[in-house]
């Protein structure tokens, strides 16, 4: 168990590196930040920035020198790094329990291995597996997406018909794919879900997720859906996490259709869809983050109210500062930006949460707050 006053590492730097520093922070944590972009959101406010690439053996060195427990905030760090790490203090999830997660084959095969029901998929390995592949998930519509990185809808394709598929293909590189049958929704939802050392497993309430080109625009929490479904959610996500002997936060992306849970991808590490917990439960999943890390007891989990988070991406500035003060007037919400110096369409500068007594108080509240961020002339 690492108390108060011992020190933590994250690997990556970004806005979920951030909120994971700032929880360690407040709870009495030194941390220290790998992460090569000297201006990294998380570098900015951290103990000790390593300005390195993640694969550089003396900064490896350095950290795990420094570190008494090790985390990462995205899934894609190589895995030698995390083996290198690995040689001087713990890394919570493991290396082994976050492969499975960096492809999306070998994460359909897990799921499969677990009986766990995923939409209709095959694998593309190469060029000569299209047609196989088509046959399988059937006539159109489909998504082509890359094995491996790719996220808020990079890395993907729309398929219509079997034509478009090799020059789709083709378009991301060439690279092992896995081809989707494009569900008919009623729903996407995400479950949080962490795992200490012990064993023990917790979960937070469901959240409902809407996404705009392929980016996720809100998260709703506790998800409207009926009690059954929210417990399939949940028992799906904790027979992942165990069956990975994964230590750590997680998030599972659901899809409901005709009223069954499907996952649609395992996220190792905090999600976007679960920033509302920093807001409106006991604990956080950044603080949990930080628990599980530590070797502490893991909180409980019970949302305090209801909670909207709506995504603030870099459109907002491309007429001047969003409006700040008028969605701050909104009773119930908060505001999170994560320290970004250059705003970008797509990208995510921050968040706002909007809390309520129900459910369609803290939506109306957080569409008003959004709504009035805009700077124009209006």
């Amino acid at each position: 168990m690492i108390l108060p006053g011992g020190t933590l590492g994250v690997v990556g730097g970004g806005q979920l590196g951030r909120m994971f520093t700032a929880e360690a922070q407040r709870m009495g944590y030194h941390v220290v930040v790998l992460d090569p972009d000297s201006d990294a959101p998380a570098g900015r406010i951290a103990d000790r920035h390593l300005v390195r690439p993640w694969t550089d053996p003396d900064a490896l060195t350095d950290m795990g020198a420094a570190c008494d427990a090790i985390t990462t905030e995205f899934e894609n760090v190589p895995a030698a790094s995390l083996r290198a790490l690995a040689a001087h203090a713990p890394i919570r999830p493991s290396a082994a329990a976050v492969a499975p997660t960096q492809n999306r084959i070998d994460e359909k095969e897990l799921l499969a291995s677990l009986g766990i029901a995923v939409g209709e998929w095959a694998p593309v390995r190469t060029a000569r597996d299209l047609d196989s592949a088509w046959r399988v998930v059937g006539s159109g519509p489909a998504v082509l997406k890359t094995a491996t990185l790719g996220y808020d809808g990079k890395g993907q394709q729309l398929i219509a018909s079997a034509s478009e598929l090799a020059p789709a293909f083709a378009a991301l590189g060439g690279k092992a794919c896995v081809l989707e049958r494009r569900l008919e929704l009623d729903r996407e939802v995400s479950v949080m879900v962490a795992r200490g050392a012990d064993g023990n497993v917790v979960t937070w309430p469901l959240a409902g997720n809407v996404h705009i080109n392929g980016i996720l625009h809100t998260s709703a929490a506790p998800a409207d859906v009926p009690e059954a479904l929210s417990a399939a959610a949940r028992d799906t996500a904790t027979t992942i996490i165990t069956a990975l002997d994964y230590v750590g936060v997680m998030g599972v992306e659901c899809f409901v259709v005709g009223g069954a849970v499907l996952v649609n991808e395992v996220a190792p590490r905090p999600h976007n869809s679960g920033h509302w917990t920093l807001d409106a439960c006991e604990t956080s999943q950044f603080e949990q983050q930080v628990r599980t890390l530590a070797g502490l007891p893991l909180g409980t989990t019970d949302a305090v109210c209801a909670a909207v988070m709506v995504n603030l991406l870099g459109d907002l500035w491309q007429h001047g500062p969003p409006r700040w003060e008028r969605a701050l007037a909104v009773p119930g919400v908060r505001l999170h930006l994560y320290g970004k110096t250059t705003a970008r369409p797509g990208r995510k500068m921050g968040h706002l949460t909007a809390l309520g007594p129900t459910g369609a108080e803290a939506h109306r509240r957080a569409m008003a707050a959004w709504g009035m961020l805009a700077n124009s002339d209006d």
